[in-house]
This record gives C-alpha cells, structure tokens and sequence, in this order.
C-alpha cells in the first residue's frame, strides 16, 4: 500500500477479494475505517459492490415522439435538388416579385435539339406560413408559347388537411387532371389520390362502389373503368334468409376498329360464359353470339340474336 501496512490482517484480505467493490476510504494511517456494523466505510460517488445487495435496476429510457414525416412530395425533395439538371441550348430566366403574394417568370430557351419556346410562370402565395416550404393557399400557373398550361392549387382544409389539385393541357385541350388530399398526423401520413377523372368527357365515371344492407342480407358492388377499351367489375350478394352468398366477376373488352365487345362472365356457382357482340355498318345491324357453362351441373347453352336498330 506504501507506507504503513494495515493493522487489520481481515481487511486487508477483504479489499483483496474485492469484497468492497473497489479501494475503500482509509484514515490518515493509511488503513480502511470501518462503519458501522464493522463494515468499510466507502466515501461519496464509489461502489459498493455487492455488500449491500444487487443494484437496482435502471429505469428505461423514454423514447422521443416520432414527428410527421410531411408531404409525399417533400420526401425526395432535399435529395433531388443536390443533382443537376440537364441543360443544352440558351435560357434566360427573369423574376420580378410584384408583391409579397404575387411573383412572375418569364423563360426564353433557345434550344439546339427542338423548337425553342417561351414560358410565362405566375405564383400567388397566401398568409398563412406553416414552414419554410408551406404557404396556403398557393397558385401556380405556366403557359408557354403554343398555349399550353400547367397549374397547380393548394389549399389548407383544416389544421392537418391538404388539398391540391393539377390541371394540365395542351393547346388548349386538357390532358391530365389530379387531386390530391392529404392528412397529416403525429407519426404519419395519408394521402388520396384521383387521377385523371376526366370531368368534361365522357370518361368521366372510372370506378363506382356500392353497398345495400338491409334486414334479408347485402349486395355490394365495384365498378372500374381501366381505359377506353377494358372494363371490370365485381358483385357479392348474400341472402340470410335462404342462407347463401354469391360472388360474380365480370369483364369487357372494346375492339372499336373490329367494332366489336366481348364480356365474359365468372362466379362463384362454377358457371362461366361469354356474349361477343359484332357490327355490321353501314348497316343498322348487330350480330350477338352468347355461350354458358356451369361445371357443377354440367349445363351447356348457346344463343344467337340479330339486333336491328
């Protein structure tokens, strides 16, 4: 220990053992003091080992609130603008803030692999900031030279609703139609998006679902419109007073340069059929050719119509 040696040959061994979790307090002779109950007295802040029993456990850690990880849009966001973009040709870009709500762009872009163009770009932004990136309500619109338009609405419904809609034309036909509602919560995020509902044309109706319940049973139904030349649907029925459930798939295809449809038909009862339908122009004339089979009961039956008109 240098110096003086303990007197007490018993604590010398137990501070050899480790009894005492580590080197105990000692007195001004250079030996450990003892407490009370002829226990070594330890100072302030140092161990006692296991003399006093197992130590308690540590109490654990409360995590941190996870935040909302924003707007789908924004995810990237940081990411993509490290990259450069791709330029070729001249372009000048000019902007002018009229206000603190409304600014305007003009581009020119003299371009060696296309025609070059013209943009004019005006954005309104509101009051109400709720980040750095996030201004409601926001308008932006761009039309360059040929009349085409892109714009962009967005709007704050509620304190954690979004809303924002895309119009898109070319040459003064609309092309591309989207709307957009968000909800932010504390951890998450959900978005709704319908695209291309196509509200002037006759495409406007893409999918329909509906549900009928009532005292003798349900009978739902879903609806969807793929493009012009494939439709699909899908019906469930169940009767609780004859104690059954049917289940039907249901399809058409459109051949307008063949002027021809085809729907097929599949359910749940092993039954599967078809019906093509053909044109005959000029003549007012449509030829029908239908066939059915149900595998459980082994029926088999065809038809042939004429429609005139």
């Amino acid at each position: 220990m240098g110096g003086k040696r303990c007197p007490h040959p018993r604590w010398r061994r137990r501070l050899r053992e480790g009894v005492s979790g580590g080197a105990g307090a000692r007195g001004r002779d250079g030996c450990a003091r003892r407490g009370r109950g002829g226990r070594a007295a330890v100072g302030p802040g140092r161990a006692m080992g296991n003399v006093l029993g197992p130590a308690a456990p540590r109490a654990p850690r409360r995590g941190e609130p996870l935040g909302s990880p924003g707007s789908f849009d924004e995810l990237h966001r940081q990411c993509k603008e490290i990259f450069p973009q791709q330029m070729e040709g001249v372009k000048l870009i000019v902007t002018k803030t009229l206000s603190s709500h409304f600014q305007v762009t003009h581009t020119v872009h003299m371009s060696t692999l296309g025609p070059s163009s013209y943009h004019f770009n005006a954005t309104y932004v509101g009051d109400r900031q709720l980040s750095p990136t996030e201004v409601f309500p926001t308008l932006v619109g761009d039309m360059d030279n040929s009349g085409s338009l892109n714009a962009q609405v967005l709007h704050l419904v509620a304190e954690r609703i979004r809303t924002k809609a895309v119009f898109q034309t070319h040459q003064a036909k609309f092309v591309t139609w989207q709307f957009d509602g968000e909800y932010r919560g504390d951890d998450c995020t959900a978005t709704l998006t319908l695209g291309n509902p196509d509200l002037l044309g006759e495409s406007a109706l893409k999918w329909v679902a509906t549900l009928n319940v009532g005292y003798g049973g349900a009978h739902a139904s879903y609806y969807h419109r793929a493009n012009e030349q494939v439709q699909v649907g899908v019906e469930l029925e169940a009767n609780t007073r004859l104690q059954d459930t049917t289940f039907a798939f249901g399809y058409q295809l459109n051949l307008p340069q063949a002027n021809m449809v085809f729907r097929g038909l599949l359910d749940s009862n092993w039954s599967v059929g078809g019906v093509l339908e053909k044109k005959l122009p000029p003549l007012p004339v449509t030829l029908a050719l239908g066939a059915f089979l149900n595998h459980w009961k082994n029926r088999f039956h065809c038809g042939f119509s004429v429609i005139v008109g």
